[in-house]
């Protein structure tokens, strides 16, 4: 049984002169327009101590000696300013060249670390006219306090378990592990932290770095989730903006049950671009027809609800991990090689590449520790969206995806389907579904590509019509494309950095 919606559920959810003095122009305008909270100037006033990543622990330590980390002080809830406080880790790459300011990255997740960002568009302009600013939101990473829910111990078997079906003592079952993974959740981090780890306050904290690193106005990428943060703060200060970048778009007028099922169309096209690719190679483990790629694909993956794949590990395959591990490699056309390697591996009756896969995806390290990703994850989009509490909905819901991604449909349908966690997450959400419209906005830039899995590319699409924002069509099979190493784009890219650097609309229409 999965918490987090493992296996199928995981995909349910589951980044000058003249322009100073506009900047300066620009913020000016925006202080006296949208005014500091009372009691906050204490947080916008303070100063950024910059220093060695190594005291930020395992979210820093890949980073080369070059960055440099710090903290910044936050209040946990806004409206008590006097209250307790979080901190919030940041990395910073210093301009190369002539400074225009600095560049804020988010990479997505939500409940991923945002450090490494730091390093985005290595070799280009951008890395000479900006400082590159990584952040990890409050709750994840090396921010403080984390959000906590399992131990390592605990998520492992965890996800050791065999799945459970849909019959009513299957639900039942399910419903009770999410309980016990709830109360944790309650007891590790308390209500008082979970109530307030929501996009609503990460927009917040994010206009205090702003501050802080000592810009007027904003100039912002971000990925996926991050695109998420970028449009919240662009509906809560839009003249405190400067430019804004926003790839792989999630689109706030959906609701969950919508978004849920926009990305199993997306996962599913997915997979039939990989499977069409696969059948013209000789050593395709789904045959040579298209057609039949589905069926192939289930004859190697259902053997494992009954009996796991043996790993050099010991922990063995499970089905959920199974379907974990493919969604990871369907991120991305470049993994489409080590989907191919872990299957044949499947096939002949192993399951390490494809454990390794869900290992990456869910934040388990090698010495068997993990990052609170999953932790993270669950809370933030528990208190970010409204909860499905209706049975007979949540029912539809299954039915509807099992239709919708066959490649995922295990056959087991019944018609009815546990609640999902955040029926049962201990506070309130904080933000709603809605059609974003924003006054005083500048030209802003959204990203899509055409078979991204994740974030589908009309979410894009309607992001850009509730922004008025410039789109970007990156044609391609993947999440995601700006300053991409091995999967990027020139075209975008040469677009994006006109934008950023000298806020050059790209042309209208643009497809790449």
């Amino acid at each position: 049984m999965s918490i987090v919606g493992r296996g199928r559920g995981a995909f349910m959810l589951v980044m000058l002169m003249l322009v100073v003095a506009a900047c300066a122009d620009t913020g000016t305008e925006a202080e006296q327009s949208t005014p500091r909270p009372a009691g906050l100037g204490k947080f916008y006033d303070q100063t950024v101590q910059w220093g060695d990543c190594g005291e930020l622990g395992e979210s820093a330590e890949f980073l080369p000696p070059v960055v440099q980390c710090a903290r910044v002080t936050v209040p946990i809830d806004y409206a008590q300013p006097d209250g307790p406080t979080a901190r919030i880790a940041l990395s910073r790459l210093e301009a190369t060249g002539q400074r225009i300011g600095s560049l804020v990255i988010n990479p997505g997740g939500p409940g991923v670390s945002g450090l490494f960002t730091a390093v985005t568009g290595l070799d280009t302009p951008v890395a000479e006219r900006f400082d590159r600013i990584g952040f990890d939101p409050r709750g994840v990473g090396a921010s403080t306090p984390l959000i906590s829910c399992w131990t390592a111990e605990q998520r492992d078997a965890e996800r050791a378990e065999p799945q459970e079906d849909n019959s009513p003592e299957g639900i039942a079952e399910s419903e009770a592990d999410i309980g016990r993974y709830v109360d944790s959740c309650t007891q590790r981090s308390g209500t008082d932290f979970l109530a307030h780890v929501g996009t609503r306050e990460v927009v917040q904290d994010l206009d205090v770095i702003r501050a802080v690193l000592g810009d007027d106005a904003l100039t912002y990428l971000g990925y996926s989730y991050g695109t998420r943060i970028g449009a919240a703060y662009a509906e809560k200060f839009p003249t405190r903006v400067r430019a804004l970048v926003l790839d792989g778009a999630v689109d706030p007028q959906q609701d969950p049950l919508q978004e849920s099922l926009r990305q199993a169309a997306g996962f599913q096209s997915a997979f039939d671009a990989y499977a069409a690719d696969c059948v013209q190679r000789p050593d395709c483990p789904l045959g040579t027809d298209p057609t039949q790629a589905v069926h192939q694909f289930r004859e190697l993956l259902d053997p494992l609800w009954d009996t796991p794949a043996p790993t050099e590990d010991q922990r063995g395959l499970t089905y959920g991990d199974a379907t974990t591990g493919v969604g990871q490699a369907l991120y991305s056309d470049e993994l489409w090689p080590t989907l191919t390697a872990a299957l044949l591996q499947l096939r002949d009756g192993r399951g390490d590449t494809l454990l390794a896969l869900a290992d990456l995806y869910v934040g388990r390290r090698d010495d068997g520790s993990y990052s609170n990703r999953e932790d993270a994850f669950n809370a933030i989009r528990c208190v970010d969206d409204p909860r499905i509490t209706d049975r007979a909905v949540a029912g539809r819901q299954d039915t509807e995806f099992r239709a919708i991604a066959p490649f995922l449909d295990d056959g087991r349908g019944t018609g009815a389907a546990p609640l999902e966690l955040c029926a049962f997450w201990p506070v309130p959400n904080t933000s709603e579904p809605h059609r974003i419209s924003v006054a005083g906005l500048p030209k802003t830039v959204v990203v899509s590509t055409t078979g991204d899995p994740a974030t589908p590319y009309q979410a894009g699409v309607d992001l850009a019509d509730q922004l008025d924002a410039a789109l970007i069509t990156h044609q391609g099979d993947q999440h995601t494309v700006v300053f991409g190493e091995d999967v990027g784009s020139a075209c975008v890219d040469e677009a994006v950095i006109a934008y950023l650097i000298d806020l050059t609309e790209p042309a209208p229409g643009l497809t790449c």
